[in-house]
């Protein structure tokens, strides 16, 4: 992969619409290469989300995930074919991108994140994109990633209605995760497999935080922080709502 200051004949023409764009062009493309993104996950979110950060030329996709491939993933995860079940998930997602794009990186992780290890998985990263199923993993990641200063996009999907928000919660005035949801429920999470989700939509809300992904490494357009954006594909519509810090919370601490 190409990390000098010039970008070579074949990335100008593999990134001609990002360089085209007044908000990316050369030097935003050249951030992109030279970027990491931890990912949380490569599920449903996280299969467009590896597509298309790995399409845009984000130079290293560390993808943390332990989990094997199941057929009932297939409904959702296009990452995977019907002769990967069985097969790990970070192991195949790196085969997707090295088809994809040789100009990124995979840096697989094929562990379960956990209290105990989250810092080490995610420090170094320039973004970190969670897209896990359990809140008391998005709690982890949350907290994590406020502790090591690093924006954090989580996005989360549940039968019809998807849910993408942007954190940044050691400033001043932005919230974390822990203030839109609080400490993680009583009881076990409700996944997927319990309440069922509408597969495309995995891929609506996995898009949009990798545009998210994308806006935190080049900056374009209005900040997201303080905002969540929740998307009904019952009645049809995208609405966003205000996010306030929580006086109570650990990050204003």
């Amino acid at each position: 992969m190409s990390r000098s200051n010039s970008l070579s004949d074949d990335q100008l023409d593999r990134y001609a619409r990002h360089i085209v764009l007044r908000e990316i062009g050369g030097e935003g493309q050249r951030r992109l290469l030279g970027a990491t993104v931890a990912i949380v996950g490569a599920g449903g979110i996280g299969s467009p989300v590896i597509q298309y950060l790995a399409a845009a030329g984000v130079g290293t996709l560390r993808v943390i995930d332990d989990d094997t491939v199941a057929r009932s993933n297939l409904q959702r995860q296009t990452l995977f074919a019907t002769r990967d079940v069985g097969s790990g998930k970070v192991a195949m997602a790196a085969n997707v991108v090295q088809r994809l794009n040789p100009d990124v990186r995979i840096d697989g992780r094929p562990q379960r994140l956990e209290a105990d290890n989250a810092t080490a998985l995610l420090e170094g990263a320039d973004v970190v994109l969670d897209g896990s199923d359990s809140f008391a993993t998005r709690l982890i990641v949350s907290d994590a990633a406020t502790a090591l200063r690093i924006p954090l996009v989580s996005a989360a999907v549940g039968q019809f209605e998807g849910q993408l928000a942007v954190y940044r919660g050691w400033e001043a005035g932005a919230p974390c995760y822990r203030c839109l949801v609080g400490e993680a429920p009583e009881g076990p999470d409700v996944s997927c497999a319990d309440q069922g989700v509408l597969g495309a939509l995995t891929g609506v809300i996995g898009s949009l935080a990798a545009v998210e992904a994308v806006r935190a490494i080049v900056p374009f357009g209005a900040d997201p922080v303080g905002r969540l954006l929740i998307v009904d594909a019952l009645a049809f519509r995208f609405r966003t709502i205000t996010l306030g810090k929580d006086p109570g919370c650990r990050c204003a601490a």
